[in-house]
C-alpha cells in the first residue's frame, strides 16, 4: 500500500477517520464498480453513514447533530473517497450535509427544530439543491426561475439542469427570483432561496423530470427538472426574501475544501491501484513498474497530490479566519491543485494498465472520469483561476 499518512491529524480528526474508515470497510471495490455500472444509488452505504449520525456531522449538537467543523468534515470526506468509493461516492452524502447549512444558519428557529434532528437521523433527506440553469450556467445570477409570492404561498415557475439526487432526497433547497433581475441594483439582489417538500411537489403535478444522460458518477443520478405552478408556504422561505444568493456564498469556501480533499482521496486511489498493478504485471520477464516511463507519472501525481493534501487539510484548520477573501483564496487554490492533481494520477494509473485501464473491472477508468469531473464541478478550474487572478494577484475582474 502507499503510504499516504502525510498530514498531521488532530485527535477529532483522527477519531472521525477511524470510524467512518470502519463503516467503508464493508464497501469494497467490487461494491462500487457494480453500483458505477448499473447507475445505482448506494443505499446501504448511505444509510451506514446515517445511522451513526455521520449525515449531521455539521448539524449543531442542540439538533441532534455532531457539532463538527471543517477539519472533520475534510478528513470524512477524505477517508470516504480513499476507501474506495471515489470522487462519487463522496458525492453520495456531500449534499445531504451541506445542504443543510442554509437552515441552520438562516431558517426560523420552527423550521430547524422540526427538520434539523430528522436529517442528523437521516430520517429526512436534503440530497438535493437546485440551482444550475440551462441559459445560466456558471452565472449563478444569471438564473430565470421566478418565484411569485401569493397569498401565504409562493408560485414557482421555470427549468433547472444538473439538479442532482432528487430521486433519493424528501427535501430540496431551491433558489429561484423573487425580484426580476431587471429591478435590482446589484445582479446578486432578488434571489431567493425556499425549503421544497419533493413528495408534495410530486402529489401536485408541478414538478417534470428528465433523467440526463451522462458518463461520470454513475450513482449519482443528475435531472432537468421542470416546475410547473409549484406552490411552497411562505414558511418555508429559507431567510430573507432577496437575499438568497448570499446566503448560498456562505460557507461555500468551507465546502470547497471538503471538495478538494474528496478530490485528493480519489487521486490517491488511483495511484495506489497504478503502483499495484505495475509491481505485479510483467512484460519482457520484469515488471513494469521498473520502467522509468511507469515510475515517473505515477510518482510525480503521488507528489502532486500530497502537495495539494497538506494545502487543502492546513487550510480547513484556518477557515475561522474572519477574512473570506483569504479564506475563498484557499478554498479554490486547494480545489485547482487538488483536480489538476486527480486527474494527471488517474490518467497515469490507466495508462500504467495498457489495455487494461478501460477495463471496469480495473477500475481505473471510473477514477479517470470521476476525476475528469472534479475539474468542472463545483466550479471550472478557470473559475477558480478568475478568483485567484481578480483577488490574490490584484488583476483585473475578467468576467
Amino acid at each position: 500500500m502507499v503510504a499516504t499518512d502525510t498530514v498531521q491529524l488532530t485527535d477529532r480528526q483522527r477519531s472521525v477517520r477511524d470510524a467512518v474508515g470502519d463503516i467503508c470497510d464493508e464497501f469494497d471495490a467490487a461494491y462500487w464498480r457494480e453500483h458505477d455500472a448499473e447507475s445505482e444509488y448506494p443505499h446501504d452505504f448511505v444509510n451506514a453513514l446515517a445511522e451513526e449520525g455521520w449525515l449531521g456531522v455539521l448539524l449543531p449538537e442542540e439538533y441532534g447533530g455532531k457539532g463538527y467543523s471543517t477539519e472533520e468534515a475534510v478528513a470524512m470526506m477524505y477517508t470516504i473517497a480513499r476507501s474506495g468509493a471515489g470522487f462519487s461516492g463522496a458525492q453520495t452524502v456531500h449534499a445531504a450535509i451541506y445542504n443543510s447549512a442554509p437552515l441552520v444558519n438562516y431558517g426560523s428557529e420552527e423550521l430547524k427544530s422540526d427538520l434539523l434532528p430528522r436529517v442528523a437521523s437521516g430520517d429526512a433527506w436534503i440530497q438535493c439543491f437546485s440551482l444550475t440553469e440551462p441559459k445560466a450556467g456558471s452565472e449563478s445570477t444569471a438564473i430565470g426561475t421566478e418565484a411569485v409570492r401569493d397569498g401565504d404561498e409562493y408560485v414557482i415557475n421555470g427549468e433547472k439542469l444538473w439538479t442532482s439526487r432528487i430521486d433519493v432526497s424528501d427535501y430540496l433547497v431551491l433558489a429561484a427570483r423573487t425580484t426580476p433581475r431587471e429591478e435590482v441594483e446589484k445582479k446578486t439582489e432578488g434571489v431567493s432561496l425556499f425549503l421544497v417538500d419533493i413528495e408534495r411537489g410530486h402529489e401536485a403535478g408541478s414538478l417534470d423530470l428528465e433523467e440526463i444522460d451522462k458518463t461520470a458518477s454513475g450513482v449519482v443520478s443528475s435531472f432537468r427538472v421542470t416546475y410547473d405552478d409549484l406552490r411552497v408556504p411562505a414558511d418555508r422561505l429559507i431567510g430573507v426574501e432577496d437575499e438568497g444568493f448570499y446566503q448560498v456564498l456562505d460557507g461555500l469556501n468551507e465546502e470547497r475544501l471538503v471538495i478538494a480533499a474528496e478530490t485528493v482521496g480519489l487521486g490517491e486511489l488511483a495511484v495506489e491501484k497504478g503502483v499495484d498493478y505495475a509491481n505485479e504485471r510483467e512484460v519482457f520477464g520484469r515488471a513494469i513498474g521498473q520502467n522509468q516511463a511507469i515510475q515517473h507519472p505515477l510518482a510525480a501525481g503521488h507528489a502532486r497530490l500530497q502537495a495539494a493534501k497538506q494545502f487543502t487539510f492546513a487550510a480547513a484548520k484556518r477557515t475561522g479566519d474572519e477574512d473570506r477573501k483569504a479564506v475563498g483564496a484557499w478554498a479554490n487554490t486547494a480545489k485547482y491543485l487538488a483536480a489538476e492533481a486527480a486527474f494527471e494520477a488517474a490518467d497515469a494509473a490507466v495508462q500504467t494498465h495498457g489495455g487494461r485501464g478501460i477495463d471496469r473491472a480495473y477500475d481505473v477508468e471510473r477514477y479517470l472520469r470521476e476525476a475528469r469531473l472534479t475539474r468542472l464541478v463545483p466550479v471550472t478550474q478557470e473559475l477558480a483561476l478568475n478568483y485567484l487572478g481578480e483577488n490574490v494577484l490584484g488583476l483585473p475582474r475578467s468576467y
